[in-house]
């Protein structure tokens, strides 16, 4: 590595990106060359020549060989996601990059800097059992249920009139947008507050019926579906709206790295009793160490925990 380090791009803002690359320099043990920064802007400040186009990054990899990309801020994996995707594909080892703390004695290291490999869009060890157990499960669940659709769809339609069925723009894994379902407890003033508005649990205008539907999460039983078509799946980080994961991407450390893996109904964060108004620090910790200890087993014993806590129901 010292005689033929690889050559890598470095993917973010131009000023933390170059300071980092300048880190790698001067640590040649690390094995890694950074030849180039991918940016939407240059930052004027000199080093490494900064490509913002899809052209020169093209001619950037042919050129250098690159097959080490490093990502330099959390944002990054939403914000340039089909980037880093088209990268993977083409044979690139991605990687995250903490240009903010030092590096943790359990994570690995990089001329000083924490890191972690990022699977973009490449199955996981275990996915096809992960993807076997949400087919077999929210398969099973939808049959079951049926009957309980039919009828929370039948008095969501007496009590509250046309259109039963709620569907909002959610961020799933690597930052794909998809259509989330849920039964219809509330009726937003416009599409802005309904994308931008945090919680409406306490609204007190909202009928008997919707109350009842939050507090037992039935109306939460449509997103069987979404597990079934393979938006989601059974347990994982929950998916927020666009809006709020800008926000919480750049205000909390290691919340976009929650969109590596699948979004969830449930999660290790919710059986914690992180839903609703709780920390979104929190949450994201929860949920990364979800990730990083994932197991079919784990997987199981949260579902188990999901089933028993809904004989005690505190609402959403």
């Amino acid at each position: 590595l010292l005689r033929r380090p690889r050559p890598a791009l470095l993917v973010g803002p131009a000023g933390s990106a170059q300071r980092v690359a300048a880190a790698l320099l001067r640590h040649p043990r690390c094995g890694v060359r950074p030849v180039g920064i991918v940016a939407e802007h240059p930052d004027g400040s000199g080093g490494l020549p900064v490509l913002t186009t899809g052209e020169e990054v093209q001619r950037a990899l042919i050129q250098n060989g690159v097959r080490d990309v490093l990502t330099v801020h959390p944002s990054v994996r939403l914000e340039r996601g089909p980037l880093l995707r088209a990268m993977a594909e083409s044979g690139c080892t991605v990687r995250e990059v903490d240009a903010d703390s030092p590096a943790c004695a359990s994570r690995e290291q990089l001329a000083g800097f924490s890191c972690r490999r990022l699977e973009m869009g490449s199955r996981r060890p275990g996915s096809i059992g992960k993807r076997a157990l949400d087919v077999t499960v929210s398969a099973t669940l939808l049959l079951a249920v049926s009957p309980v659709l039919l009828v929370c769809a039948v008095a969501l339609r007496i009590t509250g009139g046309r259109g039963v069925v709620f569907r909002q723009e959610r961020i799933g894994k690597d930052g794909r947008p998809f259509t989330l379902l849920k039964f219809r407890t509330h009726r937003p003033v416009d599409e802005h507050e309904s994308a931008t508005r945090w919680s409406v649990a306490d609204e007190r205008r909202m009928p008997w019926f919707c109350r009842f539907l939050r507090r037992t999460s039935l109306d939460e039983l449509l997103q069987l579906w979404n597990v079934l078509w393979g938006d989601m799946s059974l347990v994982g980080p929950r998916p927020e709206r666009p809006y709020f994961v800008a926000q919480f991407g750049q205000t909390y450390p290691g919340y976009a790295a929650r969109h590596r893996m699948q979004t969830g109904i449930t999660g290790l964060a919710q059986i914690h009793g992180l839903r609703g108004d709780t920390s979104i620090e929190d949450r994201a910790r929860f949920d990364n160490a979800y990730i990083d200890n994932w197991s079919l087993w784990q997987d199981v014993c949260i579902l188990l925990r999901t089933a028993a806590a809904l004989v005690r129901p505190t609402g959403s």
